[in-house]
């Protein structure tokens, strides 16, 4: 059996200087647009890591910390998990806590999709971005980039 989630994640949006989002949309909800988010993998695993991790397993971009850097919002959102995903968590677990980052892109930048993981992505003007999200707390922290950068 696979060991549950911890209840505790990172959410990174990824834009380009002009703020376009870069959205990908889940495999095992087709029609379900996201930013890239995951758990940690241990309790103790640093936030900035895991955020790097999460990026390039998702989008195959590596955060090298000087070209492609990660800006911790110290930010974070506790929300109910989706019903549908509490299978994944111990048992009692509702509630996850997610903390945001976002990392500045070139346009041109290559994306490598997880294709375990997501089925595509696109790039929209983060209004637009916004609202193609399913999760509240993406969308809000798409909303919040004007004034994150």
């Amino acid at each position: 059996m696979m060991p549950y989630k911890i209840p505790e994640s990172v959410l990174v949006v990824i834009h380009t200087a002009d703020l376009h989002v870069l959205l990908i949309e889940r495999a095992d909800k087709p029609g379900y647009w996201q930013s890239v988010t995951g758990s940690l993998d241990a309790p103790d695993e640093p936030l900035l890591q895991a955020a790097a991790r999460e990026l390039f397993e998702e989008t195959g971009i590596v955060a090298d910390g000087e070209r492609i850097a990660l800006r911790d919002w110290r930010l974070s959102n506790v929300y109910e998990i989706y019903p549908v995903w509490r299978h994944r968590y111990a048992p009692g677990v509702t509630q996850n806590t997610e903390h945001v980052f976002s990392v500045e892109v070139p346009r041109t930048i290559a994306i490598t999709l997880s294709p375990r993981e997501h089925l595509n992505y696109v790039w929209l003007p983060h209004l637009e971005a916004a609202d193609k999200c399913f999760s509240s707390s993406n969308a809000e922290a798409i909303l919040q980039l004007p004034r994150q950068i």
